[in-house]
């Protein structure tokens, strides 16, 4: 299965919920979502019961389109959160905040989780002074994140860092924003992670 690339919009729409898939629009308030709150699609409006299997279903789906997770990677690392201590759901949500990807989002150098891969991925990202460029790369608790010298003028990393002034960081990175960079300073709780996932769900779904 190949990467989506398609209009996300249309897969929050979909979903009915909002998956910070969109950067500005999404912060100014005009996604598609608040304008048309409804599936697309000629029967978009229509009410429809969804079945115990596909509610589960949907919640995995936005955990894989909010963190942009393939199938494959998404079981393996629910795999792992089983064999860790604790509770699977969680340590699910835990590990996907780890993703490099994401903490360069939740530093606030991007807008999108999918800006901030791309920047992984042509090597503006670097991790305790060492190109990166593996969004996978799971993140370590005291890490330093930062944009490379080269790459901090870039006008869409920069827009980003105004736009998340006005929203806020989240409480476990600590940023410099003029320097471009920040510390992972530790593994949030899920009580912590605001995202509109029901992890429990997904455990069901999964140990069917």
């Amino acid at each position: 299965m190949a990467r989506y690339r398609g209009p996300v919009e249309k897969i929050e729409r979909r979903l009915g919920v909002s998956l910070a898939l969109k950067g500005e629009r999404r912060l100014a308030g005009k996604s598609a979502l608040e304008k048309r709150p409804y599936p697309p699609g000629q029967h978009g409006q229509r009410r429809t019961k969804i079945s115990e299997y596909g509610m589960q279903l949907r919640e995995k789906q936005k955990a894989k389109y909010m963190y942009g997770v393939l199938e494959k990677q998404f079981r393996n690392m629910f795999k792992e959160a089983v064999r860790t201590e604790g509770n699977p759901g969680e340590n699910l949500i835990k590990l996907l905040e780890q993703r490099l990807d994401n903490v360069v989002y939740r530093m606030g150098f991007a807008t999108t989780r999918r800006f901030a891969r791309q920047l992984v991925n042509h090597g503006h990202v670097l991790v305790d002074g060492k190109r990166v460029n593996i969004p996978s790369y799971r993140v370590k608790p005291g890490q330093k994140i930062e944009i490379r010298e080269k790459s901090k003028n870039n006008p869409q990393i920069q827009r980003s860092l105004e736009l998340t002034n006005q929203i806020g960081l989240v409480p476990w990175v600590d940023v410099d924003k003029e320097k471009v960079f920040g510390i992972f300073t530790r593994i949030p709780e899920r009580s912590e992670v605001e995202i509109p996932v029901e992890e429990r769900l997904i455990v069901e779904l999964y140990s069917k």
